[in-house]
């Protein structure tokens, strides 16, 4: 069994040691949690590249020692060609291809506008060059390849082998790389030279920006340089939650993070402390299925909102679905959202400056396009977009998707904060439910909250099944109580 980790001077996770070390190394410099976080995001870019990158988007929760979280909504919309009749005659958008990649990335400009934030709560800044010098050497001098990074790309060679840039990119001799060998991403490093020289906004405006939208004219990609232009990463008002336990903070639209904060404000009411493993299951299945409900009604793009999102996590909202959980039945469960490829990291510092944030490229290897002479892979967020003009995810030029992506974090009543996510798609907002509710709520240690097992209500990677999915891990009595009830 793993033990939980103690620091009385900043902490950084990260799903790869490499990211976490440059973190951690900011820090000991006296940078802020926030810079951290941002040498963090540039060298996962890099060592997990297959999982996220600088082509993608990004979502930030920081959380001050005092006063209210900041958060940044760093995802990009669709571009000026993204419109209903380039798509004609197709069911729905491609999940791979130059016609998959037709939102901005705009991960790039939430590291810029989370590092403004950082410069005005510390009076102080560490250079961009050193933030992206480990992501540097990195690319230049290569990194052990991942198990992770090995498996992915054997399993989606056959699918992406033929996307522009993919095989140049991530193929040595025509083959997926050796867990272990060293990978060298020579391109990607000098783009990330030209944004430690020119400043991060040269994504959007400078000459970075116009190598990027040159090579998507070539590929036929339906971004221009006037949507990296028109970018901005925006400062949304994070959604709220007043729990029990304090008060708890996720994304607004156009992420789900109503969803991971409704799943809570529903299982508030069915006192969770005193359930035990079965109950816990069902309770938090059953408020999933309605937090979804509510998500797909009405999570698309903040301008095209029909209702105020806010409200619906009122106690008069929310006290009618958790009255409508049979504690002894199931009820009936539609579909997921489908996976998501994406990576969540935390960082704590000596103040007490704490960083939720999460960068994805939506599936793995995202579009599978890589820009030339770039090394970055663009992302496919856009396929969640509908061809359907009636739609509430309806395609349109400047509009963002959905996105599953949903940093949190919380301020408990005992004054303690807590920052916290995970990987997944559907599986986010479930995860971080079962984690806040075994380590708050039950009392269980945090490691043990962290690696007890898990469940999944919707699609998973590689899965058409939408059933709710247990862990073998769990003991059999669990299972056979979830059966009974139709825990479905």
């Amino acid at each position: 069994m793993h033990s939980s980790n103690v620091s009385t001077h900043g902490m950084a996770v990260a799903p790869h040691h490499l990211a976490s070390q440059s973190a951690l190394a900011i820090l000991r410099e006296g940078g802020s949690a926030i810079e951290a976080m941002v040498a963090a995001a540039a060298a996962i870019a890099v060592v997990y590249p297959h999982m996220n990158g600088l082509g993608g988007d990004g979502f930030w929760l920081i959380v001050p020692p005092e006063g209210d979280p900041i958060a940044i909504d760093a995802s990009g919309a669709a571009g000026s060609l993204a419109t209903l009749e380039a798509y004609a005659g197709q069911r729905h958008i491609p999940h791979r291809g130059p016609q998959a990649a037709l939102t901005v990335a705009g991960t790039v400009s939430g590291w810029d506008e989370a590092l403004r934030i950082s410069r005005d709560l510390t009076g102080r800044a560490l250079p961009v060059a050193r933030l992206l010098a480990d992501a540097i050497g990195y690319a230049e001098d290569g990194i052990p390849v991942t198990a992770s990074q090995a498996h992915a790309t054997a399993s989606k060679l056959e699918e992406l082998r033929h996307q522009p840039g993919f095989s140049e990119t991530w193929l040595v001799a025509g083959e997926a790389p050796r867990p272990g060998s060293r990978f060298r991403q020579p391109a990607l490093a000098g783009t990330l030279r030209m944004l430690a020289s020119d400043g991060l906004d040269s994504f959007y405006r400078g000459p970075l920006a116009e190598r990027l939208a040159q090579g998507m004219a070539a590929l036929g990609m339906p971004i221009t340089l006037g949507d990296l232009q028109a970018h901005r990463a925006r400062r949304p008002g994070p959604l709220t939650l007043q729990h029990q336990q304090g008060t708890l903070w996720n994304l607004a639209p156009p992420t789900q993070g109503l969803v991971s904060l409704a799943i809570l404000g529903i299982t508030d009411r069915l006192n969770m402390a005193d359930a035990d493993d079965a109950q816990t299951v069902h309770r938090i299945v059953e408020a999933t299925k309605r937090a979804f409900a509510l998500r797909d009604a009405h999570i698309t793009d903040p301008r095209h909102l029909d209702v105020d999102v806010q409200a619906l996590l009122t106690p008069e909202a929310l006290q009618p679905l958790a009255d409508s959980i049979d504690d002894a039945s199931a009820s009936p469960w539609g579909r997921g959202k489908g996976p998501g490829d994406t990576v969540w990291m935390g960082v704590v510092d000596d103040s007490g400056l704490a960083v939720s944030f999460i960068q994805s490229i939506y599936h793995e290897f995202g579009s599978g396009v890589v820009l030339p002479d770039t090394g970055i892979v663009w992302q496919n967020r856009g396929a969640a977009f509908s061809l359907d003009p009636q739609h509430l995810l309806a395609l349109a030029p400047g509009k963002q998707p959905f996105h599953t992506l949903n940093p949190a974090a919380a301020r408990l009543n005992d004054g303690r904060v807590m920052v916290y996510g995970s990987m997944g798609g559907d599986g986010q907002p479930q995860t971080q439910a079962a984690l806040f509710t075994r380590y708050i709520l039950q009392g269980v240690p945090l490691q043990e909250s962290i690696s007890r097992p898990r469940w999944l209500l919707g699609r998973t990677w590689g899965q058409s099944s939408d059933s709710l999915k247990l862990e073998g891990r769990f003991a059999p009595p669990v299972s056979l109580a979830c059966a009974s009830w139709g825990t479905t």
